[in-house]
């Protein structure tokens, strides 16, 4: 009898990893159906995004999104007068950065690098998260804001570690935290997602607020327009090389020596 019941248990603990990622699955499929459905989803080959992003009192920043399969990014954003461009070529991401006296394109860093990959997926981590070498695991319930929300915890392929909490009800994501390098620093991003809204066919947040876990410091980003398909020349994507030079003033040419006087 007990040895049955030992074998019971051993047999449980080995259906238990089997049992959790088949909940996982189950959650995202039901999150992607209460986006529009993996079909309506794949669809789609480009999304321009209008908003404005919020920096603090009395700052606000114009911004449009452009996203492009496979896996192409384009971001521009103005600051007093200045426009700023970030982008990600599919293997590269570059940026202009005008207001801190860079006029040229320069490549990102590593870790920014990282964020303008996962801007250029359009699905988002979670759909086909296997096959884009994501692991996910389900870390149960949690209430958010009197809700019950799913907690997912998401190691991208990049190694970078975000956990996305799924509404019980609506299965749309609520809030995403996500450990990040900034300046060198590790950080914990806080996401708020909200303010869902239907375009042809899919459902998409239209407000998100994001900040560094602990500060007073948010950025709000509020979206004002969402476009799919929309035609996009690939080049915008490519890192535009350097402004020619202005040519340096030629120097005046030599003037003749005077002649010299005669020998007396």
């Amino acid at each position: 009898m007990v040895k049955k019941l030992c074998v019971t248990i051993v047999g449980l603990l080995v259906l238990i990893p089997g049992l959790w990622a088949q909940s996982v699955d189950e959650i995202i499929a039901k999150s992607v159906q209460a986006r529009g459905g993996a079909d309506k989803l794949k669809s789609v080959q480009s999304i321009k995004t209008t908003a404005t992003i919020a920096m603090g009192p009395g700052m606000e920043a114009p911004g449009i999104v452009i996203q492009k399969r496979p896996g192409m990014a384009h971001l521009e954003f103005t600051i007093q007068g200045l426009t700023a461009v970030q982008a990600y070529d599919g293997k590269d991401a570059w940026q202009i950065m005008p207001f801190m006296g860079k006029k040229d394109a320069e490549a990102m860093s590593a870790d920014e690098s990282k964020e303008m990959e996962e801007m250029a997926d359009l699905d988002g981590p979670l759909v086909d998260y296997k096959s884009k070498g994501n692991q996910v695991e389900l870390l149960g319930k949690e209430k958010m804001e009197g809700t019950d929300a799913y907690k997912l915890k998401v190691t991208m392929k990049n190694g970078d570690v975000k956990t996305i909490y799924i509404d019980a009800d609506s299965f749309l994501a609520i809030k995403e935290d996500t450990k990040r390098t900034i300046r060198g620093t590790d950080k914990d991003v806080e996401s708020s997602i909200g303010d869902y809204k239907e375009v042809g066919g899919i459902i998409f947040p239209f407000a998100i607020e994001s900040g560094v876990k602990g500060s007073a410091e948010k950025e709000k980003v509020t979206i004002t327009r969402i476009e799919l398909n929309v035609p996009v020349d690939d080049s915008i994507f490519k890192m535009p090389p350097p402004a020619p030079k202005a040519d340096a003033p030629k120097p005046d040419a030599p003037k003749p020596d005077a002649p010299k006087p005669p020998s007396q």
